[in-house]
């Protein structure tokens, strides 16, 4: 039985110095090598992941952009509909507006013919002469406002404007004061 501690003694020193030149050696050499290629390889990898990142992030800004332009084509639509049902609108207001002008400026000169009489009494015939001349004169411009469509009334405006630009603001300053004092009483009788 002594034999077989001292040959396991024998034994049990032989294989551990085997052992120790196998591992260490090998891994000795490439071991320089190692940082290096784990950097370079941390180098890839974070480019793929890089690239990996760009082509999500085009990936979502082209979706973001399909997104964008169908909305951006239905706000046109919507705004082209809006601006068709404001065209619509403003030109009913127009042919409103042109029919109670005609309305009114055929009443005020009816008014003022029915007062002729009145002035001839009070302030003699000549003068009830000119309320007679500008009775039919508003008569007849209300005729032709009724019989011109908007566009014609647009450019005739117009060329009173450029013809005399002078009338034409004292005109528009008459007929806002007159307005004014119409909104002014409508609004005091509330």
């Amino acid at each position: 039985m002594a034999k077989s501690p001292a040959a396991t003694a024998k034994t049990t020193p032989a294989k551990k110095p085997a052992a120790k030149k196998a591992a260490p050696e090998p891994a000795a050499a490439p071991a320089p090598a190692d940082p290096k290629a784990k950097f370079t390889k941390a180098i890839e990898e974070a480019r793929a992941g890089a690239q990996a990142l760009a082509s999500q992030a085009q990936d979502r800004a082209g979706a973001y952009k399909d997104q964008l332009a169908a909305k951006s084509g239905d706000w046109a639509a919507d705004a082209k509909d809006l601006a068709a049902q404001a065209k619509d609108r403003a030109a009913e207001l127009a042919h409103e507006g042109k029919a109670k002008t005609s309305d009114a400026i055929a009443t005020l000169g009816k008014v003022v013919a029915d007062s002729a009489g009145t002035i001839d009494e009070k302030l003699g015939a000549k003068y009830g002469d000119y309320a007679r001349t500008a009775a039919r004169s508003m008569q007849e411009t209300a005729a032709k406002i009724e019989a011109k469509d908007l566009n014609e009334l647009s450019a005739d405006a117009k060329e009173f404007v450029r013809k005399s630009p002078g009338l034409a603001i004292g005109l528009a300053a008459v007929a806002g004061f007159l307005l004014s004092r119409l909104f002014k009483g409508g609004s005091s009788e509330d």
